[in-house]
């Protein structure tokens, strides 16, 4: 057989070889499209691809921008619903605590008591419900160039006496150097201290921050933990406002954490939770 023909082989066997490689490459990421778009059509945004492709990249960007469109219209949605709340509470209770007050100076002690009683439980649900008003009324971020390094080194030195007295360690790694986010740098803290202090009421001896780029050049920085898991049937409502498992907690904290980073344009999600370790992830633009 003449080398001629050996050459034509070769080539009609490496012709093959390639076009079957894109037919069977075009096959799998036409599966992954697909994938993808039912998983946008039934809301579920839980998936990411690794990021191994162009088309990866793609497919993760895309599922950003409508994470990202759903975190903004679940904001707005809640926002409504609590100035309405809102607006009715303080209109119903602000006149009972007032009249309360006044009534409270009859001589008569047992309905002076009983008084007494009302106008407290009164202020009370007043300052409940300014307390609720803090979430729709977050204040449009100042933002500023600010160094991640610098940012969660005053984040640690604020929270480093609770840290101590629970017994637990609060460390930082920066896998990417001199990272610059901007940001309103209170607005920000505020929601480290909340993640911060989730991680010490749920027993967490270990708390670790990590700070890296994406491939989309994105600043990511994930606070991992690992106290006690977050229950299944909860993961879903953590963010949701005034939900909580604390006897004393408010249930704002996540979701006034979330909108912030909304308001930044940014993400804040929860990656993972199980035996081994808690995760939020926090995605600035």
């Amino acid at each position: 057989m003449s080398i001629w023909i050996w050459i034509a082989i070769i080539v009609v066997a490496v012709v093959v070889s390639v076009v079957v490689t894109f037919v069977l490459t075009r096959r799998h990421d036409t599966k992954k499209v697909s994938f993808m778009m039912d998983a946008l059509e039934d809301g579920e945004l839980n998936f990411r691809f690794q990021e191994k492709s162009s088309l990866n990249r793609a497919l993760n960007r895309i599922r950003g921008i409508f994470e990202r469109r759903s975190a903004v219209d679940e904001s707005a949605s809640w926002s409504k619903l609590f100035r309405v709340i809102t607006h009715e509470i303080m209109n119903t209770v602000a006149p009972i605590a007032s009249l309360s007050d006044a009534l409270s100076k009859e001589e008569d002690l047992d309905v002076k008591a009983g008084l007494e009683t009302i106008s407290e439980s009164s202020k009370d649900l007043i300052r409940f419900v300014e307390s609720y008003r803090s979430i729709t009324q977050v204040a449009p971020p100042v933002r500023k160039a600010v160094m991640v390094d610098e940012l969660i080194d005053r984040v640690m030195r604020l929270n480093k006496a609770k840290i101590a007295e629970q017994g637990a360690t609060l460390a930082y790694q920066a896998k990417t150097l001199d990272l610059l986010i901007y940001v309103d740098e209170g607005q920000i803290m505020q929601v480290f201290n909340n993640l911060i202090k989730n991680a010490v009421q749920a027993g967490a001896t270990s708390i670790r921050i990590i700070a890296d780029l994406n491939s989309e050049d994105q600043t990511v920085i994930r606070v991992a933990n690992n106290g006690k898991a977050i229950p299944l049937r909860q993961i879903e409502e953590i963010f949701v406002p005034f939900y909580t498992t604390k006897p004393n907690g408010t249930g704002i904290g996540l979701s006034l954490s979330r909108q912030i980073m909304v308001r930044h344009n940014g993400i804040l999600n929860l990656e993972q939770s199980d035996n081994q370790m808690t995760v939020f992830t926090l995605v600035f633009k």
